[in-house]
């Protein structure tokens, strides 16, 4: 008896990525069909369900990714449907997940990957989609479309519909109460409070009558009792910054919080029930911490239910142009003024490694703007250490060995630069239609602007 056939559907505005896509998935046994039209996806998925959907987010002015996903999962709730993107964004990232998709995945993807994700969900029961209620709204600040981002996208999704602990990791300026921030709004205590404390800026015995409140006359100057944060967030949630620099001493009724649900206040004789949801961060090696003994490792995989890595910048470059056009209109509207940033600067601020991560770039184009003489910064109004990585030329391009996407992103900017910002002479010199062009600049964050326009 023959093997039933496997159907997959291909969505994409696109023909030459339907095609591709099509052959890449083509297997003995599958049926693969493609189509740049969501509505008639929609109406093929209802006369005869697929066993899965690839679809591109954005599709049409009417529809895309996630209207698609929603209507075929409700038409047809045994398909699963997977969301590709070039444009990373935390709240689309959420709406599929609370619609049911098996994942959302960002371009470019890796070939391998992409066929091991096909692999798994056509292996994989559909999931239902989430029942809680999560806001649409997104965490300001949180930026990217590269990979890496997405995948945090996708984490901060799944961590804010499980009301579970869960332990961020990362460098100092990469995000981390952000982070916590969007899993608490997009979770079901979101109308409860959100309340943050940094453990590391408080000496132990303030942090303790901090965390688990204080009876009065448990101390010198404890005048009068004090609940503390735990009881203060109750049916909400606590973020414990800097959660690495908790003492011992802590680390244990922490845990009793986690496995318990109850504390004690500093010089109280009874505990007292609470229900709070933990988001920890830190910027620590928590498993040479726990090797070393200065973190409990019971306390570690009580926090640790989920745990999210944030990528340091200069793991993310193709995400700092982006991040320079936010933080770049964020700081002429606050001082009035009009200034853009030059390609040859641009490039500059790509190639820095920024040791002090997101908040360190926002610090720095804060400053430019401040001390920019004119309506445009360029390459010699840059820092010290900035400016002499713009210095023109190959070992622009080459000098450090960049990976082959990198050397794309440096050579269309390169590009951009040389023609002035023309998009048809862009394209003409790249050998590639506009339409690629534009992709190319969407993927890497590049904006294009009208400046030199011959067209």
């Amino acid at each position: 008896m023959n093997a039933p056939t496997t159907r997959i559907l291909i969505l994409d505005d696109d023909v030459e990525t339907c095609r591709f896509m099509q052959e890449l998935l083509a297997r003995p046994g599958r049926e693969i069909e493609t189509t740049t039209d969501p509505e008639m996806a929609i109406d093929r998925a209802r006369a005869k369900p697929y066993d899965l959907v690839v679809s591109d987010l954005k599709l049409n002015a009417r529809l895309d990714g996630i209207d698609v996903l929603r209507q075929i999962r409700a038409a047809a709730p045994s398909t699963q449907v997977i969301i590709v993107t070039g444009f990373g964004e935390l709240e689309k990232a959420v709406e599929a997940v609370r619609e049911g998709a098996f994942d959302f995945v960002s371009k470019p993807f890796n070939i391998t990957e992409i066929k091991q994700l096909v692999e798994r969900a056509l292996q994989q029961a559909p999931s239902l989609p989430a029942t809680a209620a999560v806001r649409d709204t997104i965490a300001p600040g949180l930026l990217g479309r590269t990979p890496a981002m997405t995948s945090v996208y996708k984490q901060i999704a799944y961590a804010a519909t499980a009301d579970v602990p869960v332990l961020i990791i990362g460098e100092s300026g990469t995000g981390k109460e952000l982070v916590a921030s969007a899993i608490h709004e997009h979770s079901t205590r979101a109308a409860r409070a959100y309340v943050p404390i940094n453990c590391g800026a408080l000496t132990e015995t303030l942090l303790e009558s901090e965390l688990f409140g204080h009876v009065k006359g448990s101390f010198t100057g404890a005048v009068s009792d004090h609940k503390g944060i735990f009881l203060a967030a109750h049916t909400g949630t606590v973020f414990l910054d800097e959660v690495g620099e908790m003492s011992p001493a802590l680390q244990v009724k922490l845990l009793r919080v986690l496995q318990e649900g109850e504390v004690r206040p500093v010089g109280g004789s009874r505990t007292v029930q609470v229900d709070v949801r933990i988001v920890a961060a830190t910027n620590v090696d928590m498993e040479k911490a726990v090797a070393d003994g200065r973190f409990r490792q019971d306390l570690f995989y009580r926090l640790g239910v989920v745990i999210i890595h944030l990528p340091p910048l200069r793991e993310r470059r193709e995400d700092i142009p982006l991040l320079v056009e936010r933080f770049l209109q964020a700081a002429c509207a606050k001082a009035g003024r009009q200034i853009e940033i030059a390609p040859a600067a641009m490039e500059a601020l790509t190639g820095h490694p920024w040791p002090g991560n997101v908040r360190e770039l926002e610090n720095t184009i804060e400053r430019l703007v401040v001390f920019c003489r004119g309506s445009r910064v360029e390459a010699a109004d840059l820092p010290g250490t900035l400016a002499s990585k713009a210095a023109p030329g190959p070992q622009t391009l080459f000098g450090d060995l960049p990976s082959l996407d990198e050397l794309e992103r440096r050579y269309l900017l390169h590009v951009l630069e040389q023609v002035h910002g023309n998009r048809t002479r862009a394209a003409e010199v790249l050998g590639i239609d506009r339409r690629t062009l534009y992709r190319m600049a969407e993927r890497f964050g590049i904006p294009l602007t009208d400046e030199g326009r011959t067209e």
